[in-house]
């Protein structure tokens, strides 16, 4: 019986691909992070930020995606990388609320209301 691509590709906790395929578009996009810097780049500059947060995304998504076959595989290994999981986790909604988010910082008024007594 074949199986599709896809439905090998999605099978995370018995097949490392998609972890590998995250990891590897996630440092494409750190490369174009830096190369954006650069002069003759001047046109992608205003798109700088976003690859690299997209990058951190795609490299914590492929984190997640790798733990999953560890937790079934290799239980040593997903212990060790678990308290990384979550300060990865961390640092990407820090990221993404100080550059995306924080157009308009968030107060308690916002959601309390203007005047609770």
């Amino acid at each position: 019986m074949s199986e599709k691509f896809s439905d090998s590709l999605f099978d995370i906790k018995n097949d490392r691909r998609l972890s590998v395929y995250l990891y590897r578009t996630g440092f494409g996009f750190w490369l174009l992070y830096i190369v954006s810097g650069a002069k003759f780049m001047h046109s992608f500059t205003a798109y700088r930020t976003d690859f690299g947060i997209f990058s951190f995304f795609l490299m914590v998504m492929g984190l997640s995606a790798a733990m999953v076959y560890d937790y079934h595989h290799h239980p040593a290994e997903f212990e060790q990388k678990k308290k990384w999981l979550i300060v990865s986790y961390m640092v990407l909604a820090g990221l993404i609320y100080f550059f995306i988010l924080r157009t308009q910082p968030l107060s308690l008024e916002q959601f309390i209301g203007a005047n609770p007594f």
